[in-house]
Formats: C-alpha cells, structure tokens, sequence
C-alpha cells in the first residue's frame, strides 16, 4: 500500500491541469478516478487526453478504475464479462471504486499524528468574555472544586493565594508580556524610577479587574518597591491564567473568574490579610475595597496614608463619606482626571462594546434599534460605535448639558418607556442604580437584549426577575434566557455587569493611560508631605494628567510644538506646562 501511495503521489504531480473542465459530476468521477488509481504514466495521459476530447469521461474513468482492479475483460470470479452492460459495468466499478476510495482515506486518516496538546495563545488581551483561557486550560473550567477547596503552591512553594489554577501560569505569563508591548508609560516608569524606588515601604492592597493590563500595573508598582495583596472587583472579569501567573511571580493573589457573591467578599477579607499584613495604601475599582475595611477594619483604615479610585461608582462613596465626615484619610478621584475621562472612559468602551456584544449574541447591528442609557463619556463611546456600524441609536439623560451633546451628534433623546417596546436591545452606562426596572423588563419585546457597561450590577434590577414565574436558562457563559410565563424571553448578558470586562477584552494601550494615571496617583499620595492633603477627595494635579499624555505619544511618533517665550507670556502659561487649568476636564 505504500508503494502504491508513493506512485500515486508521483503521478498527481505530474498530472497537468485540463484546458476544459467537464461538468460538474463528471468532475466527481474524475477526482475519484485520479485519487484513488495507481495509473501507469501511459494511462495517465490517456486520461488527460480523455479529459481534452472525450464527451463521456464518466464511462471510460469507471472503464479503467474497473480494469486496474480485474483482469482484462473478467469479473472477480474469472466469469466472462464482455457481454455484460455497459450500465452495468459502469455501476460495479463505481461501487468498487468508492470502496477502495473511502478505504485509503479512512487508512490515511488514522495514520495522521493526533495532537492533544495545548495550542499557543497569542492574543493581546483579554482577554475574557467568556474565560479567555478555556480553549487551551480546559481542565480548570471543567473543575468544579472551589479554589478555596483545594491548597496550591507555586514553584517557589509560596501559598499565600487562593485562585483558579497555578499550572495556568506559563499561558498567562504571555499574555502580560503581550500587554507589556501596549503598554508602553508603565514600562517607562520601571526603567526611570525603578532604580529611585519611590514606593518603598507602600504596602497597597488592591481590588481591580485582574487582567493582563492590570497584572503589568501589579508588576510595575513592586518594581517601583511596593508590595501589593489583590482581589476582583468584578466576579466574571478574572483571567485565570493571568491570575496563575500573578501568584507564581510572588503577588498574594484571591481571584478566579467566575466567583459566588460569598466568594467575591471572602478574598476581598484574604487580600486584607489585617492578622499578618497591615496596608497602608489602598487602590480600588468601585469601592468596595473600602467599604469592606471601613466597615470591619476601622482601626486600620484610619492608619492609611491614601485611596486611589478609578470608578464613578467608588467616586460617589467617597465623595459621600467625606461629605458625611467619615472619610479620615485623603483619597485621589482617578475617574474624573483627563487623561480617564477622555480616554479610557471613551475609547475603550468605543471599541470593546461591540466586542462584548459580538462574541456574546453574535448580533448583526445594522437596523437594530438600541437605546443607550447615558450620554457620558462611556454612553458617547458606545453610541459612536453603534451608530457607525448602521444601528438606529437612542439615548436617555437625566443631564441637559449631556442631553444637549447627544442631540448634536444626531441622537434622540427619549425617555425609556417611549421607546421600550420597540427597540432591539438596551445599554446602561450612567452608574446609577435601578436605572431598568421590572416595569420596563416586562414591556420589552420577545428576543430583546440587555445589558450593562457601567462598573456596578445595580442598573438593571436584576432582583426582581429572579421571581417563581420567571424562569432562567443559560445559554452559554455570561448569557442567559429569562423566560416569562407566555413564553417571551430576553436576553440578559453578564447578569448585568460590566459587559466588556465580563464577556470580551478591552484595548490594551487606553488601559495602559489609566493604569499609569493610578501609579503616579499612589507615589504622589505615599510621598506628599502630611500637610498637603487633607481628608477629603482630590483631582489629580494637570501636571500629571499631562505627564501620562506626554509618555504615550512617542507610540504614536507625535512630535508636540513647543511656545515661544512670547507666546507663553502673552498666555500666562509656563513653556512646559500645565496647559489646562485644574478644573477642566
């Protein structure tokens, strides 16, 4: 059979291509004619010669399949068939011919090498509608044991953390050094103050996205001299691998995708660790890290020097606290800095929005009616991208001045129950809470999608659809069907979290802006004289903001003019900045 296979081989190679293509079942038979033969060369180019001239190819193919198999003029039991019809003959050699055909491919097939290894990742992050990971570590998805459950150690037989899988690290490990080509202000920052150490003695614990983009913000603030503890601030939003690889480069890490909300909590208390590791810094992604120690630890909140804050969400509770004089330490309001607003807030969701909404329903948008509640910087973001992709975009603001931007940018401004019944799918993005209620949930139509871009699951009153008479049925992770009673159904992704972290990735160089506003953030708290900033929430200095500007325009080649003495004299402004006054944004 091997010799047979070598000389087919020879002979396909040698085989021209006809000048006229016969029709198309003719073209079957003489596919199978060519693949399965062990033609002499002789016969071969009588068979191209045939394909040239001959009106029935069909025939004179089978003729020959039948002859290489049989004696000339004989049947397999020696029987004369010269007498028999042609008919006939042309069916016994298609019968033979299929059979030593789909013989040889099923012999080729199981001589092919089977690879049960796991293929390379080489996407830029990440990652993670869906657990980024779970094509190549499928074995931590099927695990269904609790992390907490079961005791890992890394190489170094270090054990303080509590995640998904440590074997996951050499996948996740990739994926940060992917995030590190995208990320290039943080890796500026290693490189001029790595050496100087400025966050020696910080002790920051953490409670963010755990991601590629923030594993290199992790990494980045320990070469800087920290030494950090991290939780999520999100259940579905954990890279796994990511997380493996945080853990076995030293970080004491409590996170893995796809945690209870008792889950979310407990690491939140492990990553305190208040018994054996007191912080005295503390970066958080919604607020809920301050919360936690405000609440059970108050002894040790007041001792921290500072809190960093990136999300409206968390910016509303401090706010809240100082004005209630409960905030005693100074805290830094990242949202609202330029360099968030206007970038992470806008672009990121801009692009990752259809990314979410794409991996997750596989929606085509053009025609569809979507309303966007909120028109800030993540609504604008959103609606830009629906709209250039051919969708019908309404928009909801409780703000004139936003109201007013969206009208401008050829949006309508409607309130939701004018609009609920009709449209395709709804978007939050306003931070707020009960923002879509039972009452709009019931009146959208049959096979409508909802969903959320703001960073808590308070905007969809997901409470009341987990009711006896509505019924939940998962379609895939981070999808599911709630069902009504007369068998309508939407569409609830994320279970109303961030949908772009929970479901799919985000862009890795916009986070890379709001990674290193937080860093600068955390060395300007730790190392700001005591009487600099009192405790209360502060915006982070211009100066700053255009710092974080400044590092990633060399990306780009961008070359920035600079004033003339003249010019800077007449504008009262220094040659270097800061351009903007402290109240822009």
């Amino acid at each position: 059979m091997e010799v047979e296979k070598e000389q087919k081989e020879v002979l396909w190679d040698k085989q021209q291509p006809p000048d006229e293509y016969p029709e198309p079942h003719t073209e079957i038979g003489a596919e199978q004619g060519v693949e399965t033969g062990e033609d002499t060369p002789a016969a071969t180019e009588e068979v191209t010669k045939d394909q040239k001239s001959s009106p029935n190819l069909l025939l004179q193919m089978l003729k020959a399949a039948e002859s290489r198999w049989t004696p000339q003029g004989q049947d397999r039991e020696g029987e004369d068939v010269s007498d028999v019809g042609t008919e006939q003959v042309v069916t016994e050699a298609l019968k033979t011919d299929m059979k030593i055909q789909l013989t040889d491919q099923k012999q080729e097939f199981n001589k092919r090498p089977i690879k049960a290894g796991r293929r390379s990742l080489s996407r830029s992050i990440s990652q993670s509608s869906t657990d980024s990971y779970s094509s190549v570590c499928s074995e931590s998805s099927d695990d269904e044991t609790s992390p907490k459950d079961k005791l890992q150690k890394t190489s170094k037989g270090l054990s303080d953390f509590c995640i998904k899988n440590i074997k996951q690290a050499d996948f996740g490990r990739r994926e940060i050094e992917i995030a590190e080509q995208e990320m290039p202000a943080l890796m500026v920052l290693r490189k001029k103050a790595g050496g100087e150490k400025p966050l020696s003695g910080a002790r920051v614990v953490g409670c963010t996205h755990i991601t590629a983009q923030t594993a290199v913000l992790i990494e980045t603030l320990a070469v800087l001299g920290a030494q950090c503890r991290w939780a999520a601030c999100n259940i579905f939003s954990t890279q796994n691998a990511v997380a493996a690889a945080l853990a076995e480069g030293g970080t004491s890490l409590f996170a893995w995708k796809g945690e209870s909300e008792d889950d979310f909590w407990w690491c939140i208390d492990r990553c305190v660790g208040s018994e054996i590791w007191q912080p005295n810094m503390i970066l958080d992604d919604g607020g809920d890290l301050t919360h936690w120690i405000y609440k059970k630890y108050p002894n040790l909140f007041k001792k921290l020097k500072g809190i960093v804050e990136e999300s409206v969400t968390g910016v509303y509770r401090l706010y809240q606290m100082s004005k209630a004089g409960c905030l005693c330490v100074p805290a830094m309001n990242v949202n609202d800095s330029v360099t968030k607003q206007k970038f992470d807030n806008l672009y990121c969701c801009k692009e990752s929005i259809l990314d979410g909404l794409k991996r997750t329903t596989d929606i085509m948008f053009g025609g569809k009616q979507v309303l966007v509640c909120g028109y800030g910087e993540v609504g604008k973001g959103c609606c830009a991208a629906l709209k250039a992709l051919g969708a019908v975009v309404y928009v909801t603001e409780v703000d004139p001045i936003c109201a007013l931007q969206a009208c401008m940018d050829g949006f309508r401004v409607i309130k939701l129950s004018e609009v609920v019944r009709q449209v395709d799918m709804i978007i939050t993005c306003t931070g707020n809470k009960n923002v879509v209620v039972r009452e709009h949930l019931d009146r959208m139509k049959n096979g409508s999608i909802i969903c959320n871009m703001g960073h808590s699951n308070t905007e969809i009153d997901l409470a009341s659809l987990r009711t006896a008479e509505l019924r939940w049925e998962r379609v895939r992770p981070q999808v599911d069907h709630v069902i009504w009673p007369d068998g309508k159904r939407i569409i609830l992704l994320a279970e109303g979290r961030l949908l772009n972290l929970s479901c799919s990735t985000v862009p890795t160089f916009v986070l890379s802006i709001t990674a290193t506003t937080q860093a600068l953030a955390l060395i300007e708290l730790y190392n700001a004289p005591d009487e600099r900033y009192k405790q209360d929430v502060y915006l982070l200095p211009k100066k700053m903001d255009e710092y974080v500007a400044s590092l990633h325009l060399p990306s780009f080649d961008a070359h920035l003019t600079e004033l003339t003495d003249d010019q800077t004299k007449y504008l009262g402004i220094s040659k270097h900045g800061p351009f903007k006054p402290n109240y822009y944004r």
